[in-house]
C-alpha cells in the first residue's frame, strides 16, 4: 500500500498542459481585480437565432461576448495595450485570444483574432471553427512546433524558459515562426468559455507568460428568476467573470468597461452597427411599410 501511494505521488505529469501550468505559477502575490457580470440573455439568443438563420453560421453566445470585447478595448485606451520596462505602450491594433480545448481536454490551444473590434459577429465565428479545426486535426504548425520544447523540458528549466519566452513575444512583441513564435500572441486579452462544461461561472488565473490585461470567462445561460419593471418573471441569465491586471486598469476604468459590454449584450444587433433588431425591420418589410 506504501509502495502504491508512492508510486503515485511521484508519478510524472500527464499532459503537456499541466507541466505548463506547473512551470507558469507560483504562490499568489499579484494585484488583481475579479468582477461579475449578469445580464437578460433574452436579445442575444434573438440575434444568434437570427444570424444562424440568415447566414447559415453557428453563431454562439461566445463569438458575441468576443466582439463586445473587441469593441470595449478599442475605446479601452488603458486596457489594449502592454507594459515594458514599467511603461505602458498601447497596441496599434485590438486582437485576443480564445482558448480551445484539445486532446480531449488534456491540453489548450488558442486562436488568436486580430482587429476584433472591426469584423462581425459571423466573421468571428467561422475564423474561430477554422482555427479549431486545424488544432483538432493536428494541423497548426505554429502550435504544433510551440509544444516540441515543452514536451522535452522538465518544468524547473520551462518555468524560466516560458517567462523569457512571454517576455520576448508579449512585451517587446518580437515572434519567431520557425519556433512557433508569434508577436503579441495573446493581444489584450483570453476569452475562456465554461458554459459548454455546464458551469455557471468561474475565474481565470492569470497567466504569467501571456502578459494580457484582461481574461473573460464565459458562463452558462441559465433560466433565473428576475425583477422587470417591478414585477417578477423568469428570463435567460448570462454570467461573465472578468479577473483584471491592476497594473493596467482601476475600479472605475473596469466599470466603465463592463457598461459598454453590457448595453452591447442587451443591445446585440449594435455589435454589428445596426440601429435596430433586424426583426423588427423584417416585420415592417413584411406588412408594406419602409423601415427608417
Amino acid at each position: 500500500m506504501r509502495e502504491t501511494a508512492s508510486s503515485e505521488r511521484s508519478r510524472p505529469v500527464s499532459s503537456v498542459r499541466r507541466k505548463l501550468a506547473i512551470a507558469s505559477w507560483s504562490a499568489p502575490k499579484e494585484g488583481n481585480i475579479y468582477g461579475t457580470l449578469r445580464m437578460d440573455a433574452t436579445q442575444a439568443q434573438r440575434y444568434i437565432a437570427h444570424l444562424r438563420e440568415t447566414t447559415g453560421s453557428r453563431v454562439s453566445i461566445t463569438h458575441l461576448v468576443g466582439k463586445a470585447v473587441g469593441l470595449g478595448l478599442a475605446k479601452a485606451s488603458g486596457l489594449n495595450g502592454r507594459i515594458l520596462w514599467g511603461r505602458y505602450i498601447p497596441h496599434q491594433t485590438v486582437a485576443a485570444a480564445f482558448l480551445v480545448s484539445t486532446e480531449d481536454g488534456r491540453n489548450l490551444a488558442k486562436v488568436k483574432i486580430e482587429g476584433l473590434d472591426q469584423v462581425s459577429c459571423r466573421e468571428i465565428c467561422e475564423t474561430l471553427r477554422a482555427g479549431a479545426s486545424r488544432l483538432h486535426k493536428g494541423e497548426d504548425e505554429e502550435f504544433n512546433k510551440s509544444q516540441g520544447p515543452i514536451k522535452l523540458l522538465p518544468s524547473w528549466l520551462l518555468r524560466p524558459v516560458v517567462w523569457l519566452t512571454g517576455w520576448i513575444t508579449g512585451s517587446l512583441g518580437f515572434g519567431a515562426r520557425p519556433l512557433g513564435l508569434e508577436a503579441y500572441p495573446f493581444g489584450a486579452a483570453v476569452i475562456t468559455s465554461v458554459g459548454m462544461l455546464g458551469l455557471d461561472e468561474g475565474f481565470v488565473p492569470p497567466t504569467p507568460f501571456a502578459r494580457v490585461p484582461i481574461y473573460i470567462l464565459i458562463g452558462a445561460i441559465r433560466d433565473q428568476p428576475m425583477a422587470i419593471d417591478g414585477e417578477l418573471c423568469i428570463r435567460p441569465q448570462l454570467t461573465l467573470t472578468a479577473t483584471l491586471d491592476h497594473r493596467f486598469v482601476d475600479g472605475f476604468q473596469a466599470a466603465t468597461l463592463t457598461r459598454g459590454v453590457r448595453h452591447l449584450l442587451t443591445h446585440p444587433w449594435e455589435l454589428d452597427g445596426l440601429d435596430a433588431p433586424p426583426w423588427e425591420s423584417t416585420a415592417s418589410e413584411a406588412e408594406g411599410v419602409k423601415p427608417d
